[in-house]
């Protein structure tokens, strides 16, 4: 496939909050866990606000050369106490649209996402993907991620 050359990163609108929950249910275990509604359910609504308010929350989505969303990532920013007082970047649900991937556009947004972490002051990021996602930890780790947690789940 070709790459797209022209990805625009801005942050969430709330009229892109139904693209990005079609695409967070776009494999397996997202199917599993998002309702995909018209309407939406009014949690998706009261979570993009919630999100919009935090000044350490970005939830970007990325748009290709004709303005259509076609992938999304949450920066978040965590101050904390460990590692000398040192802020980490945590990047989470880095989707992209099934007919984009391969493309370059998941590359660019986690680059993005690295860039805007060390501008805040972070000293590291990490990320968290599921241990059946190995497409995923391999593009990590063409990145330069490297393997250094053992995640643990507690749902509710």
């Amino acid at each position: 496939m070709v790459a797209i050359s022209k990805v625009t990163i801005r942050r969430v609108r709330r009229e892109d909050v139904a693209t990005i929950v079609g695409m967070l249910a776009d494999d397996p275990l997202g199917g599993a866990r998002e309702r995909i509604e018209d309407p939406l359910p009014p949690s998706y609504y009261r979570a993009f606000e919630t999100v919009e308010r935090d000044p350490n929350i970005r939830l970007v989505v990325a748009e290709d050369g004709e303005g259509a969303v076609v992938g999304c990532l949450q920066l978040c920013i965590l101050p904390g106490l460990s590692s000398q007082g040192a802020s980490r970047g945590l990047i989470e649900d880095v989707r992209v649209a099934t007919h984009c991937r391969s493309r370059g556009i998941g590359e660019r947004m986690v680059q993005w996402a690295i860039a805007e972490a060390r501008a805040r002051g972070c000293k590291l990021v990490e990320l968290f993907t599921h241990n059946t996602r190995v497409d995923a930890q391999r593009f990590y780790a063409r990145l330069g991620f490297q393997p250094s947690h053992l995640g643990m789940t507690l749902r509710f």
